[in-house]
């Protein structure tokens, strides 16, 4: 009974701290949240993360897409391209394309 107990703690422990743990890309998709926000003045009210791709040892892209309603009730999506150097996280530039899918 007592290792069946010791069994089932542990799995709860290392289930929760893995169900806690932040995903590698969640800080860039806050940025990415914030800039969307300031520069289209929208809801977003969709948010995915696409990827990440490797351009360069010192290169990296980090890709989001965002779907938004602006205050005249069109919905659209907007695909932001945070680039940025990986070994430094300092970022290089963001930028934003619009689609209507």
């Amino acid at each position: 009974m007592k290792k069946l107990l010791i069994s089932l703690v542990t799995m709860f422990v290392v289930l929760t701290s893995a169900a806690g743990a932040e995903p590698e890309y969640e800080k860039w998709g806050t940025l990415a949240v914030k800039e969307t926000q300031k520069k289209y003045e929208a809801d977003i009210i969709d948010y995915k993360h696409m990827g990440r791709i490797e351009l360069s040892p010192k290169n990296a892209e980090e890709q989001f897409k965002l779907w938004l309603r602006n205050k005249e009730g069109r919905e659209f999506g907007v695909y932001v391209f945070i680039r940025f150097d990986p070994s430094t996280e300092i970022v290089h530039s963001i930028s934003f394309s619009e689609t209507d899918r």
